[in-house]
């Protein structure tokens, strides 16, 4: 059933703050999608973010000059002196939390959120966290107490229970107890496939019935071109293929190293672009990746911006994505939009989200994905050959909003 609006809602950016200075996950610029689109709607908008030392509020003034600074409009200013007992912090969110504090309605020690909420937010305000952090039953019961009003929150995928092999250490647990919470104390979960909702709420079943459910895809944005963003020299005169994500082992990056290695005898590799940043339990990948060779097919590229990676993408042969796991593959969807050729996992989040544009392979499967890329090899163009010649149509914040705001 539609919900009435509420009188305002609160958005909850722990998670970007936390990762400032840093290069933009998926789920990071979900965030950054829900922080643009409300600031366009004329509705009352506050923000909350949980930092080293308490929590800050922002008035819509002060979500304002936190935007331009997490797009770039402005750069984070100086550390105060608050900042010093963030020791353990990066100085990029040492700074931003910094600039939270200059541009605060209220802030609170851990203890007083209930009261800080109930102080500036009209009742019946709606609570959204899409960021997979602050999921705390302190901020459950605070929102519940001092605001009386809904809490919706995303879910992007239940992989860390899924495949606790790929995660860091103690990650599992810490997942299963924030889904629990979610179970029991949300009033909306917003899922980004149906997949994820059937894999999430098989989990809930176990401790009770699951909060109600709105699956929305999330919106595809069909980045501009930037190739005077690329270093000199870098895209190869040769055909290539890109891999784009942080590398982390449920990517599957060691099998295209492996695929790249032993190339068929007598004829010449593709370049092979490794896009992202390296994450964590991968040190086998890391060392294959120092010893590449320079000037070899293989590089691995860090820290390039939007422009740089659609301009990579539009002039590659097609991009690669081997994945174990995935909740939706923002990625995939990215360059399903741009026009370019699509080899993925024969996962059921691919096949929702991009049908029959890509083209899929099992995971584990060597031989199938030498195949796939050797075939794109002989002509991009060829689209019965790379999607079938299916037509994208990629899915728009615009959808993805008219669908959670009924709800939120």
């Amino acid at each position: 059933m539609k919900n009435s609006a509420p009188p305002a809602r609160l958005l909850d950016l722990t998670r970007l703050i936390s990762r400032a200075g840093r290069v933009a996950t998926g789920v990071d610029r979900v965030e950054l999608a829900y922080l643009d689109y409300l600031m366009q709607r004329p509705d009352p908008l506050f923000a909350v973010v949980r930092t080293t030392l308490g929590f800050v509020l922002l008035d819509r003034k002060g979500v304002m000059a936190v935007q331009k600074r997490l797009s770039g409009q402005v750069n984070w200013g100086m550390p105060d002196r608050l900042s010093r007992l963030a020791r353990s912090k990066s100085p990029e969110v040492r700074r931003a939390e910094s600039d939270l504090r200059r541009h605060a309605l209220d802030r609170c020690l851990p203890r007083g959120l209930f009261k800080m909420l109930a102080r500036h937010l009209p009742k019946g305000s709606a609570y959204l966290n899409v960021g997979h952090s602050n999921l705390t039953d302190r901020m459950f019961q605070s929102v519940r107490h001092g605001l009386g009003g809904r809490t919706a929150i995303m879910i992007h995928d239940v992989i860390p229970l899924e495949f606790p092999q790929f995660q860091r250490p103690g990650t599992p647990e810490k997942f299963r107890q924030m889904l629990k919470r979610v179970r029991a104390q949300a009033n909306v979960v917003i899922y980004n496939t149906s997949d994820t909702r059937d894999r999430a709420e098989r989990y809930m079943e176990q401790w009770g019935p699951p909060p109600k459910g709105v699956v929305a895809h999330l919106g595809v944005n069909v980045g501009e071109t930037e190739p005077e963003a690329l270093p000199a020299g870098l895209i190869p005169s040769e055909p290539y293929f890109v891999t784009l994500g942080t590398i982390e082992p449920r990517k599957g990056h060691d099998m295209l190293l492996d695929i790249w290695e032993n190339w068929e005898n007598g004829s010449v590799a593709p370049g092979l672009l490794i896009c992202g940043s390296r994450g964590w339990n991968n040190d086998a990948v890391f060392a294959r990746l120092d010893a590449l060779p320079k000037g070899g097919p293989i590089r691995e590229l860090q820290g390039l911006e939007d422009g740089a990676i659609a301009a990579l993408l539009k002039g590659s042969s097609g991009l690669l994505c081997p994945s174990h796991a995935e909740g939706f593959g923002l990625p995939a969807a990215e360059a399903a939009a741009l026009g370019v050729p699509v080899v993925c996992s024969d996962l059921p989040a691919f096949r929702e989200v991009l049908g029959d544009y890509a083209v899929y392979a099992a995971e584990t499967d060597r031989y199938q994905w030498r195949n796939r890329i050797q075939s794109l090899i002989k002509g991009r163009g060829e689209r019965e050959k790379a999607g079938k010649g299916a037509e994208f149509i990629a899915p728009t914040w615009a959808d993805h909003f008219n669908t959670v705001l009924k709800y939120t």
